[in-house]
């Protein structure tokens, strides 16, 4: 008897999420895959078959999509950069709000279900950590283009998933440098390094990520649902934690606060995610920094 296997279109396949779901997916008998990012190539194994997109580029997006046909698109694209989406404004607009509108297009076309990535960066940071349900206000231009996005989705006619992370880590090829890897460089260069007290979060390890997405997948669940990790902590304590399990100099790392910083984007500081509603409905159990950093120390030792 054959298999029907679920068909699964991942966008945005080259960054650090996507790469993580790549390895994931390539596991399972039951899911037939193809990727799409807006490089020329896929940068792992070339097992999958891989389209080069512009998610900025309608046509591009809706042939994409009528030529594979998935179940799901996962959507990990987005232009992340928090600084650079206030100088670049039309250019984040386009990637993380019309992006996201083609591909809900598509997936009215094919009756497809969207599982789109966003951020507690919707949020102002005045109160946080956030529950599903409590009531966006983006301060940067980032935050509300990820709002904006996820009000497209809403209103398309779709089913769908949202599921809202913070402060991702881990290890995969050629994404840019997360903040464990930018501690650890540092400080293995004997480099003093700047890391604010001030900003609160509870940073997601990617494996978990991945392994909450997939389960809400899997259980067939629809709406919001936050994903992140256990330990809710200010970013200075945790480059002290990466700092231990590095066996690395703590005393190089100096405190300082978001407003001496001089970015030019706004920050939440008291951000992160409740996830109380994805340990309850899907059984998502994140390990503990501790657990993740001695991975990520590993998977390093290993490259």
């Amino acid at each position: 008897m054959n298999l029907i296997k679920t068909r699964i279109l991942i966008v945005g396949c080259n960054g650090l999420l996507g790469q993580a779901l790549v390895n994931y997916y390539s596991k399972r008998k039951d899911v037939e895959l193809h990727l799409a990012s807006i490089e020329d190539a896929f940068v792992g194994n070339n097992q999958f078959t891989y389209t080069k997109i512009d998610i900025t580029k309608r046509n591009e997006v809706k042939k994409l999509i009528l030529d594979f046909v998935p179940d799901y698109i996962i959507n990990a694209a987005a232009y992340t950069d928090v600084d650079g989406c206030e100088t670049n404004r039309e250019l984040a607009w386009n990637i993380n709000v019309n992006g996201v509108k083609y591909l809900v297009e598509g997936c009215r076309i094919v009756d497809a279900k969207l599982v789109h990535l966003s951020t507690d960066f919707i949020f102002d940071g005045q109160n946080g950590p956030y529950h599903e349900d409590d009531k966006p206000n983006p301060i940067s231009y980032y935050g509300r283009t990820k709002f904006a996005s996820e009000n497209e989705i809403k209103i398309g006619g779709i089913p769908f998933l949202i599921i809202r992370t913070n402060v991702l880590y881990g290890i995969q090829k050629g994404v840019k440098k997360d903040f464990v890897e930018w501690v650890v460089e540092n400080l293995s260069q004997n480099k003093h390094i700047n890391v604010v007290t001030d900003q609160w979060n509870n940073p997601t390890y990617v494996e978990d990520l991945v392994n909450g997405i997939t389960l809400a997948i899997d259980k067939r669940k629809n709406g919001i649902y936050n994903i992140g990790g256990l330990e809710y902590l200010s970013r200075y304590d945790f480059a002290i934690k990466i700092a231990e399990v590095f066996d690395l100099d703590k005393s190089l790392i100096n405190k300082t606060t978001t407003d001496k910083l001089n970015q030019k984007a706004k920050r939440p500081l008291r951000g992160g995610v409740i996830i109380l509603k994805a340990q309850a409905e899907l059984g998502y159990k994140p390990r503990t920094i501790q657990e993740n950093l001695e991975g990520i120390k590993k998977k390093l030792l290993d490259l």
